[in-house]
């Protein structure tokens, strides 16, 4: 972003919610007040996308027992029973047992849901979590 776009705003907020943003910003690696706001500004946005049902992309991440039975036939299925772009999935073996696979998704927010709870749901995936994002207009 270029300084010359940027607009100077004022809030004002309780203090403490002034002392959290304050320990907040301190104790990560944002440069200042205003990035981690702009920050929090994008995912509203982002959410809105999502809310439209507008085109997204998402990032469903999910670990699974290997062995068990016909899954990884199930998971496979789930993703060409949709009218979706399935961008790229990467699969790791973390263990005998458990394997961690990301699914990158590119198209309209309710089926990116639909196949993100058709996964979560089956029996031997132990953990998944769609992370939700979107190109933002400038």
């Amino acid at each position: 972003m270029m300084k010359d776009k940027l607009q100077r705003i004022s809030i004002t907020i309780p203090k403490e919610l002034a002392d959290f943003l304050k320990k907040r910003v301190e104790g990560s690696n944002y440069a200042s007040k205003s990035e981690f706001i702009r920050d929090l500004i994008r995912e509203s946005l982002v959410e809105d996308k999502w809310d439209k049902e507008e085109e997204t992309i998402g990032i469903l991440v999910i670990i699974y027992d290997h062995h068990k039975r016909e899954l990884s036939q199930k998971l496979i299925d789930i993703q060409h029973q949709k009218h979706i772009n399935i961008i790229c999935t990467t699969h790791i073996h973390i263990d005998h047992h458990n394997c961690l696979e990301t699914i990158m998704v590119k198209g309209v927010a309710n089926i990116i849901l639909e196949i993100s709870n058709a996964i979560s749901g089956l029996n031997g995936v132990k953990f998944a979590k769609l992370v939700k994002t979107s190109i933002l207009e400038k």
